[in-house]
């Protein structure tokens, strides 16, 4: 049953995947490779380009992360936390050009907060042959919630849950701490089974379907993670640190020696949250 294996789900994620953040041009690239796979050959969203790498003007200005599969040593997933233009006087994310018309400035407006405190979560995908269940084909990344019923563990989706940790794991060690998405209403709500309830902060877009822009305060995703997904959040955050102690990150970055996420209180408000 899958309940009898809950402390295990770290271990058998260790079994099959890594996760690895892209410090290098070279690993950055291995994300625009599967980004290329998914996004430009699969989906068609984006135009196909020669050198087989899908870029834009973000990524320059992002923190990106990989899956590994361990059997196949490749490359099967990325994402990137999109930080705003410190330098320019233009500090909108991109969900905020697109959803300027919808989104609701009075539950939060990211123009009001420290720039160098938020990030936008974009580029979420896994390569195909990852995502071949009934229904996954048109879509970057899947998750269902027959996923998270009490059946066979082998069904748990340690790839995009492995991506959505690491991605709170990453926003922390840079001390990211609102982080916004502009996604499909089913992988916001998955997003949520982590343990935190996203914030819808307005109206859904049209943007290659029906997308929702939503919130969420880092520390809130990890005080508050179900106790099921604790294993697998101190694997993926293990991996990670690891990476970054190796390259020196983590000098200058927030320091990891209190536990991940366990803050002493809550804040009072979301703009003390970002300070």
């Amino acid at each position: 049953m899958f309940t009898q294996g809950i402390n295990h789900l770290g271990t058998s994620f260790k079994q099959y995947f890594e996760i690895v953040p892209a410090l290098t041009e070279e690993l950055k690239q291995e994300a625009y490779r599967v980004r290329h796979a998914v996004y430009c050959e699969d989906l068609h969203f984006e135009t196909s380009r020669p050198d087989g790498f899908e870029i834009d003007e973000y990524d320059a200005r992002s923190l990106h992360l990989l899956i590994r599969s361990i059997h196949n040593n490749t490359f099967i997933g990325c994402t990137r936390i999109i930080r705003p233009p410190l330098g320019s006087s233009d500090k909108r994310l991109p969900f905020e050009r697109t959803c300027a018309q919808t989104l609701d400035r009075s539950i939060i407006d990211p123009a009001k907060l420290p720039a160098d405190k938020i990030g936008e979560v974009s580029r979420l995908a896994v390569i195909s042959a990852f995502r071949r269940r009934k229904g996954e084909k048109n879509h970057p990344i899947s998750i269902s919630e027959e996923d998270f019923s009490l059946g066979s563990i082998l069904r748990f989706p340690y790839i995009p849950l492995g991506l959505y940790i690491g991605t709170v794991e990453l926003a922390r060690l840079y001390n990211i701490k609102v982080l916004f998405m502009l996604t499909e209403k089913r992988l916001a709500s998955h997003f949520s089974r982590l343990g935190a309830q996203l914030e819808s902060i307005g109206e859904p877009v049209e943007h290659r379907g029906l997308r929702f822009p939503s919130m969420v305060e880092t520390h809130s995703i990890i005080a508050n993670m179900r106790s099921i997904f604790r294993p697998l959040y101190q694997v993926v955050a293990k991996d990670i640190n690891i990476v970054m102690n190796a390259t020196n990150q983590l000098s200058i970055l927030a320091p990891i020696d209190a536990h991940p996420g366990m803050y002493a209180h809550h804040t009072e408000t979301r703009r003390n949250a970002v300070r």
